[in-house]
């Protein structure tokens, strides 16, 4: 562990906090917003930041906030560039209707079902402590409230918008935490790859249309559209590592309206994980081969679109240690798991990883009586997190921010 003596009691100074969290979460419970544009959120976010001293930076084409706590301790040094740590908290909710049955359940067709709220909660609480030490920091605290993380990549948008020449350069290290439906209070997280890339294979069969009763007169693209689902699944057998496995899930398959009319096109859509930029790389040039082949052999052409939705979420080996220490010196080793295999879900904290050093950890928060073998999951309507944990999201970022720059 990096921490010494001096290094505050964030766990306690956390727990005061926590009633003004709860509040907090349940209130962005209550009005959740989908998307890029979340003005009720970043309201609420821009309430809660007011006097604490920190640069605020909104964003132009996002509901973004960006906000800059500048130590103390490293203007007493202005010739030498201060240490920067980012800490990211996405904001946006799921169009998915509660089904809780909680007492502050949102009542707006959207849902924090992945727990989001929380994010946000749990970093204005580190917004909140660390700001409490501004003298005794040695470098500046950068807070990155985004939106978009379900599907609209919030992250990249931010980036595209200039985040690091607003925070000044490129930072040293960067941290994040996803709440889950699992054992309550248990952090895990991994060195290496931690979540799989997202991606979307779409491909169309181009034919020629005309009446059913005459196939033999029509070039059917139904046909090879069939006919691709079972030759991808076979082809990505043969063609990648089980050690570095791909997971696609064909879920959409369109042709004609009529039942008695032969479309001249069809097409089907799969979602694609990977676990490896060179997979991630790999699989288009599979998908197109496969999809010329068996176009080919019904007569007909394949038109193959692959979208990069959001990369392959990579901690840093170093800084996924770091964290590892710095959480099991705090919360015990019993609470501090080292997952040993990567999970399928995607994650567009996966943009800020792939260009500064830093690691992304997951907070079990199943609530108490809950089986977390059998809770609801992540984006289901009824999910359930427990908020008398964050203060240990809180603290926990606290904790990461202020380690990193005394290191």
């Amino acid at each position: 562990m990096s921490q010494t003596s001096t290094t505050p009691d964030f766990r306690a100074e956390a727990a005061a906090l926590s009633d003004d969290l709860v509040a907090l979460r349940r209130d962005l419970h209550q009005h959740p917003e989908i998307g890029l544009q979340l003005p009720y959120t970043q309201g609420k976010i821009l309430e809660e930041l007011e006097g604490l001293g920190l640069e605020i930076h909104t964003g132009t084409g996002l509901s973004s906030v960006v906000a800059i706590l500048r130590g103390g301790a490293s203007a007493k040094e202005p010739a030498t560039k201060p240490v920067t740590v980012l800490l990211r908290g996405d904001m946006d909710a799921l169009p998915v209707v509660e089904q809780t049955g909680l007492e502050y359940a949102s009542t707006n067709g959207a849902m924090h079902a992945c727990g989001h709220d929380l994010h946000v909660t749990g970093l204005v609480g580190a917004a909140r402590l660390l700001a409490a030490h501004r003298e005794e920091l040695p470098g500046d605290v950068v807070f990155m409230f985004q939106p978009g993380e379900e599907g609209d990549g919030g992250a990249k948008v931010m980036l595209d918008e200039g985040m690091w020449d607003t925070v000044g350069g490129k930072v040293d290290g960067a941290y994040g935490l996803h709440v889950s439906s699992g054992p309550r209070g248990v952090f895990t997280l991994r060195p290496g790859t931690l979540m799989a890339g997202a991606n979307r294979l779409n491909v169309t069969f181009h034919g020629r249309g005309g009446h059913s009763s005459q196939p033999s007169k029509s070039i059917d693209p139904v046909r090879p559209a069939a006919e691709y689902v079972g030759a991808m699944y076979q082809a990505i057998g043969a063609s990648f590592s089980v050690f570095d496995p791909v997971v696609t899930a064909f879920t959409q398959m369109s042709g004609g309206d009529a039942i008695n009319v032969i479309p001249p096109h069809a097409s089907v859509g799969a979602s694609v994980r990977t676990l490896s930029r060179e997979s991630t790389r790999r699989f288009p040039e599979v998908a197109r081969r496969v999809a010329d082949h068996v176009a080919a052999a019904h007569g007909c052409t394949a038109e193959v679109e692959f979208v990069e939705q959001y990369p392959v979420t990579v901690n840093d080996d170093a800084e996924a240690a770091f964290v590892l220490d710095e959480l099991t010196g705090v919360f015990g080793a019993e609470r501090v798991i080292e997952s040993p295999d990567p999970q399928m879900g995607s994650e567009d904290f996966s943009y800020v990883l792939e260009e500064v050093p830093g690691a992304y950890y997951f907070l079990g928060a199943s609530p108490e009586g809950v089986d977390p073998e059998t809770a609801a999951t992540n984006h289901s309507p009824q999910v359930l997190f427990d908020d008398a944990l964050l203060s240990d999201s809180a603290s926990s970022l606290a904790l990461i921010a202020w380690a990193r720059l005394h290191r």
